[in-house]
């Protein structure tokens, strides 16, 4: 017997999904390797693993946006074969993306009748608008039916994400990072009411996620991904982060913690032996500067801060309150309005042999674009800050006696200490993985004397094993009595790292706190901007 084209859900609410050794390549590179995983129906089902693992992969195969080349996937323990996502819908699947995709110059109505797909040319307004009151009235959350997505707050943008999918009634709900532009209280709310749709038997839930916190928070089951296979699954109650950790690094990687093991940070307990001489100098001051942003106008008002030598100041900030921006503006990428800005008590204007004199290194976001040159090697990229400085250079013998064997010796001997995975100090940094580039960007940056490091969401996509080096090595910069300003929009980051936190909000600092004494919802209410809202 033929099955149809479009298999019609035999049921509603909550679906069983199942996976059987479903396998996807690209090329010669296998993306993921024989998963199997089983979500109970009426569960909110975690994926965990590093950028790479294969997550995305299996949740683009169940929602049909990909074919895997072998195994099964199963809905209610029969086989279906997913060939696009008009038949993942038929099933029932239906999966918010981590980046929006609301029209922006239509309503909230008209969003939601849109994500429906079967709009009549001709919409009887008064019918719709009632059906859609109806609609949310069965939802918590509330949005104005005639706002449009430019006068929302990305939390409410991501209400409305979740709105297009629950007015299609889906069985199974897939979230991939769902909480990635929101503030603490916006991702509890939202997540709180994603698994009461759960439990409510109203559909299943399988959210990629890369916080812990929301594993355990929210979730009640768990698969761990690791180089696209599954290599862990537990129940939330049965587990904690230490065991998730060293399931994502791998065996050998991390011992498993003794039970009733306590998480301790490991900057936090290093901060807890060495405070903040409190007479420490001002290694980085910043005093009212203020930066445009892409389209002319400011984002960045009249910021102003201090970090003291041997001190982390941690910037918390929901994306796009002009953390990027001040950061530019920090490094010379972008020019400042006005304000002034100064390093170890000197006018600092981010010039190449200012940084050099007065020691100041960063840490960019994307360090492929922003801190290396791709074409050029490995070995040229590590020595774009003294390339043409003795012992590299040969300035008495004259212009363009550059050392290349040196360049090339000493690129060995930091891929190695840094782990840098690569086909060796002559291939372009362009071929290396986003954990390698940061590796090798991190070994430029960190060698010798350091009085300020500017480190912007440096972990950012990276497994954990490298986000523990990193922000290990961060914390040695500190403990050299370097001044490091860590802008981060991972609040568990900053909270770990930091000894002070100060929140930006449109442009503006808002708050500040001690980190060992800081509240996360305190926090998160002015991440979230108090009085102001997005425009």
């Amino acid at each position: 017997m033929i099955a149809p084209v479009h298999p019609a859900p035999a049921a509603s609410g909550a679906l069983a999904l199942d996976t059987f050794e479903l396998t996807k390549r690209f090329g010669a590179f296998t993306a993921m390797d024989r998963v199997t995983m089983h979500v109970a129906p009426g569960t909110v089902h975690a994926l965990l693993g590093e950028n790479g693992a294969g997550k995305s992969t299996l949740v683009k195969c169940v929602a049909g946006f990909q074919r895997a080349e072998e195994g099964s996937i199963l809905i209610d323990g029969r086989e279906q074969d997913i060939t696009n996502p008009v038949v993942a819908r038929a099933l029932g699947i239906g999966m918010v993306y981590q980046h929006f995709t609301l029209a922006p110059g239509m309503t909230v109505a008209e969003n939601l009748l849109l994500a429906g797909g079967k709009t009549p040319a001709l919409i009887d307004w008064k019918h719709k608008r009632a059906e859609l009151e109806d609609f949310l009235a069965t939802t918590p959350f509330r949005l104005d039916l005639d706002a449009r997505p430019s006068e929302l707050a990305a939390g409410e943008k991501q209400k409305l994400e979740l709105l297009k999918q629950l007015y299609l009634r889906p069985r199974l709900l897939i979230l991939d990072e769902p909480t990635s532009v929101l503030t603490p209280q916006e991702a509890d709310e939202v997540l709180g009411h994603v698994r009461d749709f759960a439990k409510s038997g109203m559909c299943t839930v399988l959210i990629i996620t890369h916080k812990f916190r929301e594993v355990m928070a929210y979730a009640d089951s768990v698969t761990v991904l690791r180089r696209g296979k599954a290599v862990h699954h537990c129940q939330v109650a049965d587990t904690n982060p230490q065991r998730l950790a060293a399931a994502m690094m791998g065996e050998g990687d991390a011992p498993p913690p003794a039970e009733g093991d306590v998480e301790a940070p490991a900057g936090r307990a290093l901060h807890a032996l060495q405070p903040v001489a409190p007479n420490a100098p001002i290694a980085l001051l910043v005093d009212r500067l203020q930066a445009q942003g892409d389209r002319g106008t400011l984002a960045v008002h009249d910021l102003s801060l201090a970090v003291r030598a041997g001190e982390i100041l941690g910037v918390a900030g929901v994306s796009g309150n002009g953390q990027r921006e001040l950061v530019e503006a920090l490094v010379g990428q972008r020019p400042r309005v006005s304000g002034r800005v100064s390093v170890m008590g000197e006018a600092y204007e981010a010039r190449r042999d200012e940084n050099r004199r007065l020691k100041v290194r960063s840490l960019p976001e994307e360090p492929l674009r922003n801190a290396c040159v791709g074409d050029l090697s490995v070995a040229e990229n590590m020595a774009l800050r003294d390339f043409d400085q003795p012992p590299l250079a040969w300035p008495a013998l004259g212009v363009g006696l550059l050392n290349f064997g040196l360049w090339r010796s000493r690129a060995r001997e930091w891929i190695a200490e840094y782990g840098v995975k690569t086909q060796g100090e002559g291939a372009p940094i362009r071929s290396l993985s986003g954990g390698n580039v940061q590796r090798a960007v991190l070994a430029r940056e960190l060698a010798g004397d350091i009085n300020v490091l500017i480190a912007a969401n440096p972990v950012f996509g990276l497994d954990f094993a490298a986000v523990a080096e990193i922000h290990g090595r961060i914390v040695q910069v500190r403990a050299r009595g370097g001044a490091v300003l860590l802008i981060s929009e991972d609040l568990d980051e900053l909270l770990e790292l930091a000894d002070r936190i100060v929140v930006m909000s449109e442009g503006r600092v808002v708050y500040e706190t001690d980190a060992a004494t800081a509240e996360r919802h305190v926090l998160g209410a002015h991440m979230g901007g108090g009085d102001h809202h997005e425009h």
